[in-house]
């Protein structure tokens, strides 16, 4: 197992029970096959330039330990997914 990083925007414009909605989906997807370790919300932030014509974002940091194939199946249903505007996922092993 693997030692993660994810950190996702979601849009600004989502209702509170659409970005709950959201966060528990990115975790039901690690929760498959690893084991998220912690959650942080940033909340709304201002973003360092626009994206779809928004300045601000709703940023989410996830922790997690999963396999090494489980990053490639988040970056796929992340990238088609219309409330996430922007994300990244990084490896933390050394």
């Amino acid at each position: 197992m693997n030692k993660y990083e994810l950190l996702f925007v979601l849009d600004p414009t989502l209702e509170e029970t659409a970005k709950t909605a959201a966060v528990d989906t990115v975790k039901g997807i690690i929760a498959a096959d690893g084991e998220v370790t912690e959650v942080n919300e940033w909340g709304l932030r201002k973003l360092a330039y626009p994206i779809q014509k928004k300045t601000e974002g709703y940023y989410v940091v996830m922790q997690f330990t999963a396999g090494p194939a489980l990053p490639k199946e988040l970056d796929r249903r992340l990238r088609i997914s219309d409330s996430c505007m922007r994300h990244i996922i990084v490896n933390k092993d050394e």
